[in-house]
Order: C-alpha cells, then sequence, then structure tokens
C-alpha cells in the first residue's frame, strides 16, 4: 500500500481511504446540495483537536454545523432520542458520525430517527423490525477515528435499553452510509490502550465472521485478508503508531465489518454481557474472551483453524497454535488475559452466562453454545490461562 496515495473503494459504500481524505468531506457536502448537517461523535472526541479543525472547515465553507455528542460509551436509546430531537429541531439535512463505534451506532441510529418515529425498539432485527424502515433516511456520512468495530461499513446499529442494558440491534441495508471518509491519520494520536482493545475488536471480527456457520466464500476471503492485516501491523500500531502499520489497521477494521454480515459467534455473546452488566470497554471484552472462545471452537474446525494460522503467519497445518498465539499477543499489546484482571467477580459469572445464551450472536457460531458452555468458558476466563 502506498500511503501517500488516496483509494477508492465501493463494496458496496463508497469509501475514500487514505491520509488526508478527510480534507474531502466539506467539497462532498457542497456538491451534493448538504449545508446543515448534525455532527455526532462521543464528548472525549468532541474535544479534541483534530475535531475541532473539521468542524472549522466545515464552518469556512459556509457550512452550518451543529455538534451532538451527548452520549455513552456503550449507547442507550435516550441517547438517540435526545440526538432525534436535536436533529429535527435544528432543522439539520444530513448526518456526519465521527469516531468509533459507539459515536457511529448513535449517528446512524439518529438517521433511522429521523422519519421514523414508532418506538426505536420497534425497529430490532431480532423481531422482524427491519419491515419498519420504509421512510426517507437522511445523508449518513461517516468518519473513524479508530480501528475496530469497522461500524462506518455497517448496516446496524446496537443500542441498549436504558434500564436492563439489554442490547438491541436497529437494522436495515437502507442505513449503510451514503459515503466513508476513512483517514489513518485521524487514528495516529489514539492512546496505546485504545489502539489495542480496538484492533483486537478488528481481529475478533474477522476470526469469527471466518468460522461463522454458512457459505459466504467472499466474506471468507475478506476474512482472511483482515487477520493477515491485524496480524502484521497490530503490535506496530499499538507501540510505534507509524502511519503504515494505523493504514493497516484501519483497513482490516473496515474488513472485518463487510465479513461479519456473514455472522458472528461465542467471543461476541461472552463479550457484550460484560459491556452490559459491568460497561467494560467493548474490544477490551472481546481481547480477553478471544482466546477462550477459540479454545472452545477448535476441535471439530481443524481445517478452518489451520487456515488462519497461515493468515496470522504461524505456518502451515498449524490451527493447534493459533489459542496460544492470542493469549500471547495480548500480553504483548499490554491487555489482560483474565476475566478477573477486568474487574469481573465469580459472583457475576452465573448472571453473565444468562445474559450471554440470550445474546443473538451466538446462533452463527459454528457449534452450538448452551449456558453451561458459556458457564464453562467463563470459569475458565476467571482464572485465567
Amino acid at each position: 500500500m502506498d500511503t501517500a496515495k488516496i483509494y477508492g473503494f465501493n463494496f458496496p459504500t463508497p469509501i475514500r481511504f487514505g491520509a488526508g481524505v478527510i480534507d474531502e468531506l466539506p467539497g462532498y457536502l457542497l456538491a451534493n446540495g448538504l449545508s446543515r448537517p448534525l455532527l455526532v461523535t462521543d464528548p472525549t472526541i468532541a474535544e479534541l483537536p483534530f475535531f475541532k479543525e473539521v468542524q472549522q472547515r466545515l464552518t469556512n465553507k459556509g457550512i452550518d454545523v451543529i455538534v451532538f455528542h451527548e452520549l455513552h460509551k456503550n449507547p442507550v436509546k435516550s441517547d438517540v432520542l435526545l440526538g432525534g430531537d436535536v436533529f429535527r429541531g435544528q432543522n439539520r439535512d444530513s448526518i456526519i458520525g465521527v469516531g468509533g463505534g459507539a459515536a457511529l451506532d448513535v449517528a446512524r441510529a439518529i438517521a433511522l430517527r429521523a422519519n421514523h418515529h414508532r418506538d426505536l425498539f420497534d425497529y430490532d432485527d431480532l423481531i422482524g423490525g427491519d419491515i419498519y424502515v420504509t421512510n426517507e433516511i437522511p445523508p449518513l456520512i461517516t468518519v473513524p477515528t479508530t480501528a475496530g468495530t469497522g461500524s462506518e461499513v455497517g448496516r446496524s446499529a446496537i443500542i441498549s435499553e436504558d434500564e436492563t442494558k439489554k442490547k438491541r440491534i436497529l437494522f436495515s441495508p437502507r442505513l449503510m452510509a451514503k459515503i466513508v471518509f476513512a483517514d489513518p491519520l485521524l487514528t495516529m494520536d489514539l492512546p496505546p490502550f485504545i489502539t489495542a482493545a480496538t484492533g483486537m475488536d478488528a481481529l475478533t471480527h474477522n476470526m469469527e465472521a471466518y468460522l461463522a456457520k454458512g457459505y459466504h466464500p467472499m466474506c471468507d476471503g475478506i476474512a482472511l485478508e483482515g487477520m493477515a492485516m491485524v496480524a502484521t501491523s497490530i503490535e506496530c500500531a499499538t507501540k510505534e503508531s507509524d502511519l503504515p502499520s494505523r493504514s493497516k489497521m484501519l483497513l482490516a477494521s473496515l474488513m472485518g465489518a463487510v465479513a461479519f454480515q456473514k455472522g458472528l459467534g461465542v467471543v461476541h455473546s461472552l463479550a457484550h454481557p460484560l459491556s452490559s452488566l459491568l460497561d467494560t470497554h467493548h474490544g477490551l471484552a472481546n481481547a480477553v474472551n478471544l482466546p477462550y472462545g477459540m479454545q472452545f471452537n477448535y476441535v471439530g474446525f481443524e481445517d478452518r483453524f489451520d487456515k488462519m494460522a497461515m493468515a496470522l503467519g504461524l505456518g502451515n497445518n498449524a490451527g493447534d497454535k493459533v489459542v496460544d498465539y492470542l493469549f500471547d499477543l495480548n500480553v504483548r499489546l499490554g491487555l489482560p488475559t483474565q476475566l478477573s484482571a477486568i474487574g469481573v467477580q465469580k459472583e457475576h459469572l452465573q448472571p453473565l452466562s444468562e445474559l450471554a445464551l440470550a445474546d443473538f450472536c451466538h446462533p452463527s457460531n459454528p457449534k452450538p453454545v448452551s449456558k453451561a458452555d458459556f458457564l464453562a468458558i467463563y470459569e475458565t476466563a476467571y482464572e485465567g490461562k
């Protein structure tokens, strides 16, 4: 990859990728007759110099910008309702999501809310709510600032209930961004912990998508290449933060999100309850659980693990080395390898298992997962390798 070039991809969302590509944003808005965007981001990013610079560049072009940043790190319904009120009340004509998964999920959900006025969770995909997504969706532009969730190219938003923290999934192909501006320069200043945790999230997406049930060779190919990009760049991105490694991690994140339209699996069902019950960072939750989830999946899928091992640079017929590689990778990145290190107590394991069983990801896992399985995995992860 030539990091001095700007690339354009369509898969199927138009993606503008490369260092400095964010400079194209004002021109894109004006060329499409958009002059009143709502910028949706999180409270931390809203105060960062690069975000204020993006805002100023838009203002300098005569674009009337309003910023919405009142959202939780694990977004809840009330965040979306408030953002929808701002969008309508301030007569906005477009939405620009800037940030990681939380900001981009809220931006997408606000876009849904703009012209759809049923209860927000009537649109939950798990109860067939996508059939109600029939009205116009305002133009949605996404700008990722982390290399993890890949939400910028997604068609869904994960939003939790305010009280129970149960995660709901709002989905429709109509919710895809009109365009993505993926600029690795916007990820350069991420601190090492966030870089590592979000990077392991991207790796989890690629690995779980590859293992997910069903036949989808296009997703499989993308997932394997995504794994290879993570394997050759995540440590450098975390410890040195150079442009080539940041660029590869951002691409791997995009690729993971494209690939997991095939499905996810046991690791995400282990991770989601940690965010719901203990407000754990999603990438960290995936990172800690990834080796244990892969350990559960290994028997019966050795051939798939052999191919993942090749992608990860472990050699031929080395699928039995993947789990140890993942433990070692967490250690090299300075991430914990057991649940007890991230605030999980023994009394949490039963309720976590119940939440995991109710989660929407594990039905696409390559092998079925029972409540007893979830409890056993959590118990092993609690004690550590």
